[in-house]
């Protein structure tokens, strides 16, 4: 059976992955006991393994958001960025991630007879 979250947990989270806080800023905001105490038994809180949950996924949304800010922002410079430079950096970055990435540079090896003579007198 899974545990569900009390009030002051849900919220302590959701401070956490929000602000990117300390534990001790979102203990108190979420309405634990002021100073060590509030801290020590928030962070018990947070080692819990429904609570975990909860944060894990509020984590992924958080990155899913931002995920589709930056795509925008990448597809923005690539037209309209003033540098040349921006524009064809921002190109190349959405041509690897849609898996037209440029072949890497190979060296090239010749095979052939090499002799070395040291004279050491």
């Amino acid at each position: 059976m899974t545990r569900q979250l009390t009030t002051k947990q849900q919220l302590l989270v959701d401070t956490i992955v929000a602000n990117g806080c300390s534990i001790t800023e979102a203990s108190q905001i979420a309405g634990y006991a002021k100073g060590e105490s509030g801290r020590v038994t928030a962070s018990k809180a947070l080692k819990q393994p429904h609570v975990q949950e909860y944060m894990m996924k509020q984590v992924q949304d958080t990155i899913g958001l931002g995920a589709t800010k930056a795509v925008n922002r990448i597809l923005t410079l690539s037209s309209s960025a003033k540098s040349e430079y921006v524009q064809l950096e921002a190109s190349k970055d959405i041509l690897d991630r849609a898996g037209f990435k440029a072949p890497d540079k190979q060296l090239h090896l010749l095979q052939g007879d090499i002799r070395v003579n040291i004279n050491l007198s």
